[in-house]
């Protein structure tokens, strides 16, 4: 039986600051939707939620309302995206403070241990650190033994 966690971390605690030579961009949806999605096909391909996803998939995430280009951190090498963190604002609740979701963070196995998921991860924190959020969260599955080893890393609990 699956058992997934929510996790939460406040962003007003300092964030990790790391040394690294990543380039780090926003998604363009002109261009990035085909690479991204085969990406996240690769990364994701056992994922009961996240795996095998068809064009429609990212489109109709693309057409909801808390969808921001801007807060779909990509991590390019040579044109090639190997990592991304896409963030998810949720400002639907009138007596709650919005709070910010790393929704999906992923890296191309072939870079796996190189810090790409932490680098990505720390861009998308100060950016909603810089939308003026207080809180943050993330739901990740509770055998997922090197995500939670980030994620505890970056403050999560």
């Amino acid at each position: 039986m699956r058992h997934i966690l929510k996790i939460h971390r406040s962003l007003g605690d300092p964030i990790p600051e790391i040394a690294h030579s990543y380039s780090i961009r926003t998604f363009n949806p002109s261009t990035d939707k085909t690479q991204w999605l085969e990406l996240n096909n690769t990364i994701f391909a056992r994922h009961p939620d996240q795996g095998n996803w068809a064009m429609a998939d990212l489109e109709n995430r693309m057409a909801e309302h808390w969808f921001d280009s801007n807060g779909f951190f990509l991590v390019v090498e040579a044109e090639t995206i190997i990592g991304f963190c896409w963030t998810k604002i949720h400002d639907e609740f009138v007596n709650q403070d919005p709070i910010g979701e790393l929704y999906v963070v992923g890296v191309h196995p072939e870079h796996a241990h190189k810090g790409i998921g932490r680098a990505v991860s720390i861009a998308a924190m100060n950016y909603l650190v810089g939308k003026g959020l207080k809180r943050s969260m993330l739901y990740v599955d509770a055998d997922n033994e090197k995500g939670l080893g980030l994620y505890k890393s970056l403050g999560f609990n």
